[in-house]
């Protein structure tokens, strides 16, 4: 029997069939246990990385591991050769509450498996192996290719590992299912119908990979993939914390969308961002790259001393590098060695060091001028229009102007000097022009001002420059500027922070790398900067950055990366379920030239990626979370896909790119239950008409609330780095889903849209041609009949419900603002659309339109 992935809401839930043999599983675990209890020794051979080091790490190492200044019996067990192995082992097999480790006040009791896996290792002489996300990887032997079809790397690769489990894979996803799930990934909207019917009809044999090709190529691509990566450097449009105030760096968004559509090489992408301003010639683009320094919370002044604001901004971007390029949690070095990671205090300070050199007003969020209005704080650019800056250098020529005559006529007035007339007149016409003032120059047309006529001048002047600096500030407001990094020219000095206190500096430290990862090359070679750092991640011989990014970049194509937890590649993450094939993709990732565009295509032409995912009810009981990806990876769409999904197949998605962030509508009232009365901006005033429409990807994220059709599916608040998003399942998404106003709306548009389109006039059967072509359309297939006959009954049922109910039939199309929708007066066609409407309604809310298949 074949289970149908669509009865299941998460492709790591088993289906109520799958249930039923739980209790199987359960014997045969609890005989497992038993077994391993009574004998120490496995058919297997231990892995330490796979077996050894996950026991070791979550239940031993905060009191034996790194961190030595909490290290209860003075040796560590993430070192070989510290331990007494055999006290080790009496510990663990102990029933003595006061002997017995972990203790029990820990609350991490080791289960009888795995106190047989560690005495198994002991037993074999405890051999260690340094952790693998710090070993730089090596090209791994491809295995033998023995299936047709199933000849790429990563195929291979996946298919050797599959067999050993003791899986098959799945036959090829049909063609429907294809098209819209490489649509939905590689540009986060689902395919038009005619891109379909292309698909379709292609019979070349490379109709799949142009399909790619073709999406890759559409401007929405970048706007898909920018959107993982603005979670990842917590992008928002407010400061965060306290006031929560607005701040402008949508350039910075607008580059990165550039960056993935241009394919530019993802070295130079996170070089830029971490060091664009130290190029010898930045450009802009590498300018507002380096912004990526500035996207951390900012404290309000008044709230925190400068002293206290400035270190936890200089540890907000240490620790934004640590999750965004390295995968590891380097902030739980702030206070104290890291309890499972080879990360010390002064490892984490040594970071530090070369982040706490910025040159620019405190980041304390002050409430003064222009800037604070324009959501800035130096240091930043400004790239203003040719018009603008044509308007702005002939203000400027005029107010410099204005301000001359000012300061002159501040002087004070010339007086004569104490002599006879007759003297004074021989001295003017001697020597008038070497007693000539520069006052008397600006006024040569008024050269005898009387003091009255002298402060009207000024008064008049000082008007004037009040009204051109207003002009100049309407037409400011407006240009385009974003944060940037700058250094200072001296070096301020970095000491380590006795536990984190920014007041309690201890010892100086330097700028460094890592000890435990491979040197930075000419190390000792004088003073290093934030170049040196970019170009030290970005090392071949650097075992994390490429590794870290493949990882991330197949979690967004098979919904969980190969490391499930792709913000940790420490001791506390999840070993790789295909190391070999991590290894490789990374490999080849740098020897493509950071080749993203390239990345992606291996992957999605891969067989492993177009399985489909309707399986037998074995194959999920037997790995619910398709960790060993025997079958096509199903999963529900994030926020930004749902809802441009929806305005994309109803006809309202606003395709224009780049610029300020927008304002769609949302329930009245929220921002005041979280802004104070000086929060700028307190109020949320929505965008209208097309502004409103526009992708996901730009709207405005205000980290006290950010968007709630987001967050009820998981996004974000974006106060901290974010690598992957969790997936739940509540009512409120459905909820949301039925009564959203902006949904709702699209809804009604869609149904008008059918109602009025002439294709289906000469249909013998209209209503059911439309039926169909609606649930295509949304879908991306026809419907099955049973599916087609309950649209029917639908249909029907809401069409007598609104014929005897007519007012309610006015009031729903009502909530459409479209005008042409608002122009239907006449009740019978209200009553038409309304029916329409909530089929179409209840079409988009099936789980098969919130699902990646």
């Amino acid at each position: 029997m074949l289970v149908q992935p669509f009865l299941f809401h998460r492709s790591d839930f088993v289906s109520p069939q799958a249930q039923l043999s739980q209790p199987i599983v359960v014997v045969a675990g609890w005989m497992a246990i038993l077994f391993a209890a009574g004998s120490s020794v496995s058919a297997d051979e231990l892995s330490f990385q796979e077996d050894v080091r996950p026991i070791l790490s979550n239940h031993c190492f905060a009191c034996h591991g790194p961190d030595e200044t909490n290290n209860a019996a003075g040796f560590r067990l993430d070192v070989e050769g510290e331990a007494d192995l055999d006290e080790v082992l009496v510990r663990i097999e102990t029933d003595d509450p006061d002997m017995i480790m972990p203790p029990e006040e820990m609350h991490k009791p080791l289960k009888p498996e795995q106190v047989a896996v560690l005495k198994q290792w002991i037993e074999e002489g405890a051999p260690y192996e340094k952790h693998w996300a710090f070993v730089t990887p090596a090209s791994p032997e491809l295995p033998d290719s023995l299936h047709e079809n199933w000849e790429r790397p990563i195929d291979r690769f996946v298919r050797s590992k599959m067999e050993s489990k003791g899986l098959s894979p799945r036959p090829r996803a049909d063609r429907r299912t294809l098209i819209r799930r490489v649509a939905l990934d590689l540009t986060g909207l689902p395919p038009t119908t005619d891109e379909i019917n292309a698909f379709l009809n292609d019979t070349s044999e490379t109709a799949y990979e142009d399909l790619v090709d073709r999406m890759m190529a559409k401007p929405a691509y970048g706007e898909h993939m920018a959107r993982y990566w603005l979670d990842l450097v917590r992008f928002a449009d407010t400061n965060g914390m306290h006031h929560d105030h607005y701040r402008e760096m949508t350039p910075y968004r607008d580059w990165v969308i550039r960056s993935f559509n241009k394919n530019l090489p993802f070295d130079q992408f996170i070089v830029d961002q971490i060091a664009g301003d130290l190029h010898e010639d930045p450009s802009i683009d590498q300018l507002i790259a380096s912004g990526f320094n500035r996207l951390h919370l900012i404290i309000d002044r008044g709230t925190a001393l400068p002293e206290e604001s400035f270190v936890k901004n200089v540890v907000d971007r240490v620790s934004a590098v640590g999750t965004a390029f390295m995968g590891l949690t380097l902030q739980c070095a702030v206070c104290h060695d890291h309890k499972y990671d080879p990360i010390s205090q002064k490892d984490f300070y040594s970071l530090y060091a070369f982040f706490n050199n910025f040159d620019g007003a405190p980041e304390t969020g002050g409430r003064r001028g222009t800037d604070f209005r324009r959501g800035l704080q130096a240091p930043y650019i400004e790239f203003p229009n040719d018009e603008q800056a044509a308007e702005l250098e002939r203000l400027d020529a005029e107010l410099a102007r204005l301000q001359s005559e000012v300061n002159e006529l501040k002087q004070p007035s010339p007086k004569a000097p104490e002599s006879t007339q007759a003297e004074s007149t021989k001295a003017e016409a001697t020597d008038a022009s070497a007693q000539e003032s520069e006052s008397e120059k600006t006024l040569a047309n008024e050269p005898t001002l009387t003091e009255e006529e002298r402060k009207q001048r000024l008064q008049q002047a000082q008007n004037q420059i009040a009204k051109l600096t207003k002009q100049r500030d309407s037409i400011v407001v407006n240009v385009p500027a974003t944060l940037v990094m700058r250094e200072r020219s001296d070096i301020r000095p970095a000491h380590i922070l006795i536990r984190g206190a920014y007041d309690a500096p201890g010892e100086p430290v330097t700028r460094a790398t890592p000890t435990f990862l491979p040197p930075m090359p000419n190390a000792e070679e004088g003073q290093k900067d934030r170049m040196d750092l970019a170009r030290w991640m970005v090392d071949p011989a650097n075992p994390l950055t490429s590794r870290v990014a493949v990882n991330r970049f197949w979690q967004q194509l098979f919904g969980v990366g190969l490391v499930k937890t792709s913000e940790d590649f420490g001791a506390q993450g999840q070993t790789p379920t295909h190391p070999e094939l991590l290894d490789h993709l990374a490999i080849q990732f740098m020897q493509s030239g950071w080749d993203v565009k390239e990345l992606m295509r291996s992957m999605v032409l891969s067989q492993t990626y177009q399985q489909t995912s309707v399986a037998p009810q074995e194959a999920y009981a037997a790995d619910p979370g398709n960790r060993w990806l025997a079958r096509g990876s199903r999963y529900r769409l994030d926020a930004e896909v749902i809802r441009d999904q929806v305005l994309s197949v109803c006809g309202q998605l606003n395709p224009t790119m780049f610029g300020k962030s927008v304002k769609p509508p949302q329930p009245e009232g929220l921002w005041k239950i979280v802004a104070m009365p000086t929060s700028y901006p307190n109020s949320y005033v929505a965008d209208t008409g097309d502004k409103a429409y526009r992708r996901s990807v730009y709207t405005f994220w205000k980290r006290g609330l950010p968007p709630p059709q987001m967050t009820i599916f998981d996004a974000p608040n974006r106060d901290s780095c974010i690598a992957r998003r969790e997936r739940t399942n509540t009512p409120l998404q459905a909820l949301m889903l039925m009564n959203e106003p902006q949904f709702f709306s699209a809804a009604t548009v869609l149904a008008n849209d059918m109602l009025e389109e002439d294709r289906f006039a000469g249909e013998t059967d209209a209503e059911a041609a439309r039926l169909i072509a609606a649930f295509e359309h949304i879908t991306s297939r026809p419907p099955s009949e049973s599916t087609f006959e309950s649209l029917q009954h639908a249909l029907t049922a809401f069409q007598k419900h609104f014929q005897s109910k007519p007012g309610e039939a006015a009031a729903l199309i009502k909530r459409c603002n479209d005008p042409a929708v608002q122009s239907i007066t006449d009740s019978a066609e209200q009553q038409r659309l309304a029916a329409w409407t909530m089929v179409v309604h209840s079409i988009l809310n099936l789980d098969c339109v919130r699902t990646r298949e």
